[in-house]
């Protein structure tokens, strides 16, 4: 089994160093491809200057994040792909687990891990949640979109998310329709298709939560209707065996709206919360269901066949 990193970047090559020494200083050799949206030529010129030790693509114009990621794929020869935005960085294991995992499940086609979000100076401020029992566990693919749909099982950014690269083609890449604004969480939802998805519950990825992080560009609006767009991309994928226990569509988006509703009042961002204010704020349903997602969240996951793995440490 090969793993490709594949790092997108423009315009940051200070962020890059970092991302680009935590894919070359993994415990278990893997290629690194550097995808460049027609950065400056001080990106070109270091990376470069790395020799053979990184693959290297240049966008001639600037294409956007989603087909930079594709551009990025198209040059690895990796049977797996570990996404990398340039602000994030992994943990010097993060290859090795991924691979030990994926060896025990071996018709997977996603693999994802706890991430810490640290600030610009590497301070970790949270973690995304433990997912389930042991340390890593897989769930199969008729139980996948169940779970992305009421949040139990998400997969994460791209620092946190690997997958087989056959299974990413079959869905045609990543679209650049969304780029940036769930263009991940799109791609996840389609790749979900074809295999069983695993989960490790170690911290093998950092990332950066800063200004300049791609997904600060839209409004709470914009991302509020991507996320119901989202949504119903994973309602129609649900497998028959789970329709008669998922709350209507109807009532999932009430829930989305009510949670980015909030987000809204918590950032203090006035004009959004008026904007978005709508008779979802004073559903009963809509509240039972933002706090049932919640507590999911920090409870061992039900309604799911999941099988847990043993992971030997080295």
């Amino acid at each position: 089994m090969k793993f490709s990193v594949v790092i997108t970047t423009y315009n940051r090559l200070n962020l890059l160093r970092r991302a680009i020494d935590s894919a070359l200083n993994q415990t278990i050799p893997c290629e690194v491809i550097v995808a460049d949206d027609c950065s400056s030529k001080e990106t070109e010129i270091y990376v470069k200057s790395l020799g053979d030790r990184v693959v290297y693509h240049r966008n001639q114009v600037n294409k956007g994040h989603a087909a930079t990621v594709n551009a990025g794929v198209q040059k690895a020869s990796g049977d797996w792909i570990k996404f990398l935005d340039d602000d994030d960085y992994l943990a010097p294991n993060c290859i090795e687990q991924m691979t030990k995992a994926i060896a025990l499940c071996p018709d997977a086609v996603m693999c994802s891990c706890i991430a810490a979000q640290v600030d610009v100076n590497e301070v970790e401020l949270s973690r995304t949640p433990q997912l389930g029992p042991g340390l890593a566990f897989y769930i199969p693919q008729a139980d996948i979109h169940y779970g992305m749909l009421l949040e139990i099982v998400p997969f994460g950014t791209p620092v946190q998310v690997a997958c087989h690269r056959e299974a990413f083609w079959k869905t045609g890449g990543w679209d650049s329709q969304l780029d940036a604004n769930c263009d991940d969480i799109d791609s996840w939802i389609r790749i979900a298709q074809f295999g069983h998805a695993i989960f490790i519950n170690q911290c093998l990825a950092y990332r950066t939560i800063w200004p300049g992080a791609y997904n600060h560009k839209f409004s709470l609006s914009r991302r509020l209707d991507t996320n119901i767009l989202m949504k119903e991309k994973i309602y129609n994928l649900i497998d028959g065996k789970h329709r008669s226990h998922i709350p209507a569509l109807e009532d999932i988006k009430n829930y989305l709206k009510l949670h980015w509703t909030l987000v809204a009042l918590k950032q203090g961002n006035l004009p959004s919360f008026m904007k978005m204010l709508d008779k979802s704020f004073f559903s009963l349903f809509a509240w039972w269901l933002l706090l049932t997602v919640i507590c999911s969240r920090h409870s061992q996951i039900s309604n799911l066949h999941i099988q847990k793995f043993v992971l030997i440490e080295t």
